[in-house]
């Protein structure tokens, strides 16, 4: 790659239930490999709370930036990515809702035979799965002692959060690039195919369970430095 063509700056941004930790695989490579790499950290309470927790991330970088979300976090680069510094939008088996969506009308009607999310009743206004399901629900392919910790140190996910609509969806004039996991559990791979054709968005299939971006940084990290290598400035989507 021609560092000098590239982008260099790169956002990442988590979804629910977790934090930005499970970043630091593809956080590595693409340090190593000479990007500026930040990590938000969302509240997770509301997606206005989170966009403005991102963007306040994206200010402090140059120009231009891709931004990656997972799973909730496509939502919130969904919105946070009208930003005139952001230049390409990543998905990593995320939600990519259009305006007036949110992740709640985007999972009120699953494919048929789809797995259900193990989500247990709100807890004053929070979420969390179940402890007992969620390693084969959300990391079934990273170690049994790696997705045992991830249960039991789950972030509470507000219901405010998944209830937040898009007012103007970043995908319809910026470029983005979707990595559907194949084996995912949480956001079934049918829907993953839907929203990144209707996205418009570059897109490859990688064998993994929803956790992919924690269990395969390499191949995530790989469709991030396409992105990048594609984008040279925060411009438009090419019609």
């Amino acid at each position: 790659m021609d560092a000098g063509s590239a982008a260099r700056n790169v956002v990442l941004v988590h979804g629910g239930f977790v934090d930005g930790s499970g970043w630091q695989g593809v956080y590595s490579i693409l340090k190593n490999g000479g990007y500026n790499v930040s990590v938000v950290q969302n509240p997770t309470l509301s997606l206005e709370g989170d966009v403005a927790a991102t963007r306040l991330v994206i200010d402090a970088q140059g120009e231009p930036v891709i931004l990656v979300g997972h799973s909730y976090g496509g939502s919130v680069i969904t919105e946070a990515g009208n930003d005139p510094k952001v230049a390409a939008l990543v998905y990593i088996a995320a939600f990519a809702p259009d305006r007036g969506e949110s992740v709640n009308t985007l999972i009120a009607n699953p494919p048929a035979g789809a797995p259900v999310p193990p989500i247990l009743p709100p807890q004053d206004g929070f979420l969390f799965l179940d402890r007992e399901k969620f390693p084969a629900s959300f990391a079934a392919d990273v170690s049994a002692e790696q997705a045992a910790f991830m249960a039991d140190s789950q972030v509470p996910w507000g219901v405010d959060a998944l209830g937040g609509s898009i007012t103007e969806p970043a995908w319809r004039v910026k470029p983005s690039w979707y990595l559907v996991a194949t084996e995912d559990r949480m956001i079934p791979p049918p829907a993953q195919r839907s929203m990144s054709e209707r996205a418009g968005s570059t897109v490859v299939e990688v064998t993994g369970s929803h956790a992919i971006y924690l269990s395969q940084p390499a191949a995530v990290a790989s469709l991030i430095e396409q992105a990048a290598s594609a984008t040279t400035s925060a411009g438009s989507k090419t019609p």
